[in-house]
C-alpha cells in the first residue's frame, strides 16, 4: 500500500484518464446481442449440470426501487414512495426463480446471495427474509460458513433493530453507502446522511455477527474538498469497515438523467481529483488496509485479502469476489448472469421484464455465447484485474496456445505502458507495477479485442479510468 503513494504519478495519471471498461465481465456489456434468448440460456444452464464435480451457484438478485434519487448516480433504478410496488415486485420475482431453479441440478450447492439494487432495503426486513425463504425452497444453501448472504443497504432507511432482524434471515454481510459525510456535498447529491446514523448501522452490523462491512464512498463529488473528504475519511476509519470501496466519480449526464443536476461548475477540477484520491490511498494505506485492485481496499484477515494472496480472487458484476469457480444466475430486472461461457442480461425496463414474467417466459433480454478467443482473453484479463499479472507459460498450458505469438499485437500495444513504468514485461510473464496497479483497466484495455481502432466508430462510452 505504501508502495502505491509513493509512486503517485499525478501527470502519468491524468494521461491515461481516458473512458474504459471496468471489467466486471469479458466480454462488457455492450457486447450483447437480442440473438441470446431464452432457449440459449436454458441450453447452457443444463449443459453447466454435466460437470463431474458440480459447480457451485452464486445469486444475484436486483432490487430497482429507491425513495429518492442522488444526482451521481449511474444505477437501474425506479423512483417510488409506494411501497405495494416491492410487494408487486416480488410477486414476480418469485416466479422467476420458480422458472429458473429448474434450469439447475439440487446437488448445486448456492453458495452465495446478494440483494443490490437501487435500494434493497426498499423492502422492509420481513420481506426480504421471505425473499431468502422463497431461495431456500427451489436451491440447496450451503452449510455455514460457506455460505455468504450479502445485501446492500442504505443507513437512512434501515434501524439498527431490522440490522438483527436481517442477521437472522442469515445475512453475514453488508454494503454500506456514504459517498461522503460532507453536508454541502450531500446537498448537492441530493443524500443527506447523519454520521451517527451511518456509524450506528456500521456498529450493528458488527453486534449483530455479520462477517463482514463495507463502506462505499466516492471522489470527485461536487462541492467536494481535500479538508472535507479527510473528515469523511478519519470519521469512517474510526469504525474500521473490513472493506472500503473508493469510487471516482463518473459524470456521463449525457447518459444518466439524474446527473443533469449536477453543475458541471461545482465538479473538482481533474488535479483536485486525483488529490482526492492520493488522500484516500494515503488514509488507507496508514491505516493498515491492502490494495485489492480498481477502487477496493480491505483489511488484512478480511477474505477479499486473503484470497488475493491465495490467488483465488474473482470479479465479476458484483465486484471482487471470493467465488471464483461458480456460476452466476442474476435474477429480477436488468440482472445479468455468467454460466458456462455464456452471458445473459434480463430487460432494463420493468415493464419488458413484467410481460416475460407474466407469459411464463424467462425475461432474458440479450446476451451471448463466447467463443474460444473470448474464453482465453477472459481469463488473461480476469488475472490481470485481480492479480495484476500473468504467468504466460500457465495462460498457454491453459489454452494451448503460444502465448506471445498469440498475443502478438497486445504486448506490442503493452509497449508505451511499459516505457511509462506501469508493466514489467519478462519472457515468463508481465506484472504490473505499483503505479500501474491504479490503472489496471489500462493495462487490461490492450488485451481487449473489442477496442481496436477498427471497432472504435462503435465502441460505446465507458467512464473514465480514473
Amino acid at each position: 500500500m505504501a508502495s502505491l503513494s509513493a509512486l503517485f504519478d499525478p501527470e502519468l495519471l491524468q494521461r491515461y484518464d481516458v473512458p474504459g471498461p471496468r471489467y466486471t465481465s469479458y466480454p462488457t456489456a455492450p457486447q450483447f446481442t437480442p440473438g441470446f434468448g431464452e432457449a440459449d440460456l436454458r441450453r447452457v444452464a443444463a449443459a453447466s449440470n454435466g460437470d463431474p464435480i458440480p459447480r457451485p451457484i452464486s445469486l444475484y438478485l436486483h432490487i430497482p426501487f429507491c425513495t429518492s434519487p442522488c444526482f451521481y448516480c449511474g444505477c437501474n433504478r425506479i423512483i417510488t414512495r409506494d411501497k405495494a410496488r416491492g410487494a408487486a415486485y416480488l410477486t414476480r420475482l418469485y416466479r422467476e426463480i420458480a422458472m429458473a431453479s429448474t434450469m439447475f441440478d439440487r446437488d448445486r450447492d448456492v453458495e452465495q446471495v446478494h440483494f443490490g439494487g437501487g435500494t434493497p432495503n426498499f423492502l422492509d426486513p420481513a420481506q426480504i427474509a421471505e425473499v431468502i425463504d422463497v431461495l431456500r425452497s427451489h436451491f440447496r444453501f450451503a452449510p455455514g460458513e460457506r455460505m455468504d448472504c450479502s445485501i446492500e443497504l442504505d443507513p437512512r432507511f434501515i434501524t439498527p433493530d431490522e440490522v438483527g432482524e436481517l442477521a437472522r434471515a442469515g445475512f453475514n454481510r453488508a454494503s454500506l453507502g456514504v459517498q461522503d459525510f460532507d453536508p454541502a456535498v450531500q446537498q448537492a447529491v441530493n443524500r443527506v446522511q447523519g454520521v451517527e446514523q451511518t456509524l450506528g448501522i456500521i456498529e450493528a452490523c458488527r453486534r449483530h455477527g455479520f462477517r463482514s462491512v463495507n463502506v462505499d464512498l466516492i471522489y470527485g463529488l461536487p462541492k467536494q474538498t481535500l479538508e472535507g473528504f479527510e473528515c469523511t475519511l478519519d470519521t469512517t476509519l474510526q469504525v474500521r469497515p473490513d472493506r472500503l470501496a473508493i469510487y471516482g466519480y463518473a459524470h456521463l449526464p449525457q447518459l444518466f438523467r439524474p446527473q443533469q443536476r449536477i453543475h458541471a461548475e461545482d465538479l473538482p477540477s481533474p488535479e483536485q481529483k486525483l488529490d482526492l484520491l492520493r488522500l484516500a490511498i494515503d488514509k488507507l494505506g496508514q491505516a493498515g488496509y491492502e490494495y485489492i485492485g480498481m477502487d477496493h481496499f480491505a483489511l488484512p484477515g478480511d477474505e477479499l485479502a486473503r484470497a488475493q494472496r491465495e490467488g483465488g480472487l474473482h470479479r465479476n458484476f458484483m465486484g471482487y469476489t471470493t467465488h471464483a469457480e461458480s456460476d452466476l444466475l442474476g435474477l429480477g430486472v436488468s440482472a445479468i448472469s455468467h454460466i458456462g461461457a455464456s452471458f445473459s442480461q434480463n430487460p432494463r425496463d420493468i415493464g419488458s421484464w413484467e410481460q416475460a414474467i407474466d407469459a411464463g417466459r424467462l425475461p432474458v433480454w440479450r446476451g451471448m455465447h463466447l467463443d474460444a478467443d473470448d474464453v482465453i482473453r477472459a481469463d488473461v484479463i480476469q488475472s490481470l484485474m485481480c492479480h495484476g499479472e500473468l504467468d504466460f507459460d500457465a495462460v498457454g498450458r491453459r489454452h494451448v496456445i503460444d502465448f506471445r505469438e498469440y498475443f502478438r499485437d497486445a504486448l506490442a500495444r503493452l509497449a508505451p505502458l511499459q516505457d511509462d513504468g506501469l508493466v514489467e514485461v519478462g519472457e515468463g510473464g508481465l506484472r504490473a507495477t505499483s503505479r500501474g496497479r491504479l490503472l489496471l483497466r489500462i493495462i487490461a484495455m490492450c488485451f481487449d479485442r473489442y477496442l481496436t481502432p477498427a471497432a472504435a466508430p462503435s465502441a460505446p462510452r465507458y467512464s473514465r479510468t480514473v
